[in-house]
């Protein structure tokens, strides 16, 4: 659901526009055999909706309070200051069920996919501000396959770094995906602060996206389309992993995946080499890409028309690979002999200088960055790493639901652009001040 808050700006990569490569995010033609993990998880889908529609049964509806709605976890306190109104003066009715379209309302249209449109929204249940994913359906080409993964999957996750899907509305023409609603994502909040984040909300992101790939990893979930939309942000300063369309459940023994999977910008080396065989580390590359991008205000290798570019783009600075350093490498299908003439490697902070200000970025951002798959750093082993000492201890022991920001003087800081707006507004009315 990167599209849940892609509000107003689409970007070139957002997920409103590539769903996935290589057929992930096609329909599921009903006319065709269903493998049996689609089949699988359609009925995953059916129960994930059941178990919604029926949090709370007909007898005790009547007592359903705001409070409970909230699920196991603390609200995200997502909605911004200005929608306080809104949320006060609607009026709640408490007797509607969960799972009935006539439950949500839609306030305004917030962008546009191939297979979905995302609505910003509110429950009528307690009047909180959601997010609705429309997902339009007809008769030939039945659910779209990404819905159904997406929700068996979510359904089984919970953890203040997911988002949160709230409900499921299914109808004869639409299933609707209810999320908690969220200020912005992490492309808009760049866009918003164009240069480079403030390294103190680079640290803050950072750890709770390696928190939540952790603990997705944890329940053997490999995400695998990371990248600033993605990424949704509350107006604290919450980061929550959301559209997990093409994310699956890593069974056991391993299997063999499509290697046609995160936008190109974000896609690790092995799977650009064509490597179908992978684990957890696909995300580890999306995330050491985006934490380098939050310091440096811009994609590390952006503008490529083709693998091979991409290819040679991340060669250019860690060096072409050789079977000393990547036992195997010369086997992937897309390995081309010629890129022993590229360049040697080069360190990271000669490339992105903003990662030399920050003690410990670029040992971090190093060991996210390698090119073999085996070498680089897992999400738990990272938050122990040395760049995040600089954290209050309190937040290395938060429970799995608990929000970074219910820690005292946990905040995020001003970025260096709103400080600037912030002055020229004030120098401003002063020098207009001695006029009058």
């Amino acid at each position: 659901m990167g599209q849940e808050l892609c509000a107003k700006s689409r970007q070139p990569g957002c997920s409103c526009y590539h769903r996935s490569e290589g057929g992930e995010a096609r329909n599921w033609p009903r006319g065709q055999p269903v493998a049996k993990e689609a089949a699988l998880q359609l009925t995953d889908l059916k129960e994930a909706s059941c178990s919604m529609t029926s949090f709370h049964s007909p007898g005790d509806r009547q007592a359903v309070s705001a409070g409970k709605l909230k699920s196991k976890r603390p609200r995200s306190n997502s909605d911004s200051f200005q929608e306080e109104d809104l949320r006060q003066g609607f009026q709640r009715r408490k007797s509607l069920p969960f799972g009935a379209a006539s439950s949500y309302l839609n306030l305004e249209k917030l962008g546009e996919g191939s297979y979905a449109t995302v609505y910003k929204g509110i429950s009528r249940i307690n009047g909180q501000l959601v997010a609705l994913k429309v997902i339009s359906m007809n008769a030939e080409e039945g659910v779209p396959f990404t819905a159904i993964r997406e929700a068996s999957l979510l359904k089984g996750l919970k953890h203040a770094n997911i988002v949160l899907l709230h409900d499921i509305v299914h109808t004869k023409e639409t299933l609707t995906f209810v999320f908690e609603y969220m200020h912005t994502d992490l492309a808009q909040y760049m866009s918003q602060h164009p240069g480079g984040l403030h390294p103190h909300n680079v640290r803050l992101f950072m750890f709770q996206l390696l928190r939540g790939l952790a603990y997705i990893h944890h329940q053997r979930v490999l995400h695998r389309d990371l990248k600033p939309q993605n990424l949704l942000i509350s107006h604290l300063g919450e980061l929550k992993l959301a559209d997990f369309g093409l994310a699956r459940a890593k069974s056991i023994p391993s299997q063999t995946y499509s290697s046609e999977v995160v936008t190109l910008w974000y896609r690790p080396p092995d799977a650009l080499l064509g490597a179908t065989e992978y684990s957890s580390e696909l995300d580890i590359w999306g995330a050491g890409c985006i934490f380098i991008e939050m310091f440096q205000g811009q994609p590390l290798f952006p503008g490529v028309s083709n693998i091979l570019e991409q290819l040679e783009k991340i060669w250019e600075v860690l060096g072409v690979p050789t079977e000393d350093t990547w036992p195997g490498v010369s086997k992937l299908p897309n390995y081309n002999p010629e890129w022993f003439l590229m360049p040697k490697p080069q360190r990271l902070q000669m490339v992105w200088n903003r990662l030399g200000e920050v003690p410990e970025a670029e040992d971090l951002a190093s060991q996210m960055l390698r090119g073999f798959p085996r070498a680089r750093v897992s999400a738990q082993a990272a938050l122990d790493h040395e760049y995040f000492r600089a954290l209050p201890p309190q937040l290395f022991r938060l429970l799995d639901e608990e929000s970074l920001f219910t820690v005292s003087g946990v905040r995020l800081k001003p970025e260096m652009c709103d400080l600037l707006t912030s002055y020229q507004k004030s120098h401003h009315l002063a020098q207009f001040a001695k006029c009058w």
